[in-house]
């Protein structure tokens, strides 16, 4: 009987501990097509007002396709003011590591640095390189255009979302979501694998983690000590997003109205930032790793456990804002992209996402 019972707990372990049935009992996994699929047919009605299915294109009018896809990452860090972004400079394929690490030089970087792919989005090819070995290996990958930024060493990062009518003098904060790096801490008897393996989040990650630390895996890690496993926030990559709405107040929607207007054309969107502390991010101390426009997301509703009704709710107001926006400015001589121009910025973004 014992036996019995200790099968039925291991099988029952064995499904729970699965990551389907992770992903199953928490939606912040579900494929984007099931979350987002009440808001198409709303998405259609707002075509269907504004004659043209591509009406989010006129929200960022500075942006190409107002930053839904197909937009060079390098160019929209270029449009804010130097004192808010981190050395950034583009690289042109094809190219070679020499070459690569000839223009680090020239440029002053240090190692380690980002690399992440000029076209992209949700952390696809966005890699810490801490080596030369490491740009020959990135670049066997990547066969389009990247951006070289300088590393960001600072302990806290943000996403906050701005938002402001063309007929407002002031814009506002509407979002801020704030990112907790994928870590495991020590206990002085698990191996770093195991570790992985017993937190949810970091198990979900384990086929890229498993190559990443293979020469770790075995190690027993002290009591106490933190491991970070990924440095790159994006929830794709099993950064946990949490919700820090509650730092909305007018002096953080005050200084991001300050750098927002200094972006000519920008309207709506998302600062991915990293800053020393809460009081730097109030002031305006931060670095812009990247600015995301109108394909951007309110991401504070991934926090763990937050109401998927409620989710949902904000994303309609999310596309609300973009089809009001998107239509006051073109009331004020903003145009929408052509369809065909549209598929072609598609076809790029499609291409540059691809490692085909």
């Amino acid at each position: 009987m014992i036996i019995y019972f200790r099968g039925i707990m291991t099988l029952w372990e064995r499904i729970t501990r699965s990551n389907f049935f992770i992903k199953l009992t928490s939606w912040e996994y579900w494929p984007f097509g099931i979350v987002q699929f009440p808001l198409f047919i709303y998405y259609a009605w707002l075509s269907l007002r504004a004659r043209s299915f591509i009406f989010f294109s006129a929200s960022n009018p500075g942006i190409v396709m107002g930053g839904m896809f197909g937009e060079s990452k390098y160019e929209v860090l270029k449009k804010i003011p130097e004192q808010y972004t981190p050395k950034t400079i583009l690289v042109k394929r094809p190219t070679t590591k020499q070459e690569v690490v000839d223009m680090l030089s020239h440029h002053g970087f240090t190692l380690p640095v980002i690399f992440k792919p000029d076209i992209g989005e949700r952390g696809f090819m966005v890699k810490r390189i801490d080596s030369e070995q490491d740009i020959g290996n990135y670049l066997e990958q990547i066969k389009f255009d990247f951006v070289i930024q300088e590393l960001v060493d600072l302990p806290f990062e943000f996403g906050v979302f701005y938002v402001r009518f063309p007929y407002e003098r002031e814009g506002n904060v509407t979002s801020v979501v704030m990112k907790e790096m994928l870590s495991v801490t020590g206990d002085g008897i698990s191996t770093l694998q195991q570790l992985i393996l017993k937190k949810d989040r970091a198990k979900l990650q384990w086929e890229k983690l498993s190559l990443v630390f293979k020469d770790r895996l075995k190690e027993i890690i002290p009591h106490g000590k933190s491991i970070e496993l990924v440095s790159i926030g994006n929830h794709c990559l099993g950064t946990k997003f949490l919700d820090a709405t509650h730092l909305i107040n007018d002096s953080l929607s005050r200084t991001f109205d300050s750098v927002s207007q200094q972006i000519d054309g920008f309207y709506f969107g998302r600062f991915d930032l990293r800053c020393a502390s809460i009081e730097d991010l109030y002031a305006g101390n931060i670095q812009v790793l990247e600015l995301n426009g109108c394909g951007a997301e309110p991401a504070h509703i991934y926090h763990p456990g937050y109401p998927l009704p409620k989710a949902i709710r904000v994303l309609f107001n999310h596309w609300k804002n973009i089809f009001l926006i998107a239509q006051e400015n073109v009331k004020r001589g903003a145009s929408y992209t052509s369809l065909r121009d549209a598929k072609g910025y598609y076809k790029k973004f499609k291409t540059a996402t691809s490692l085909k």
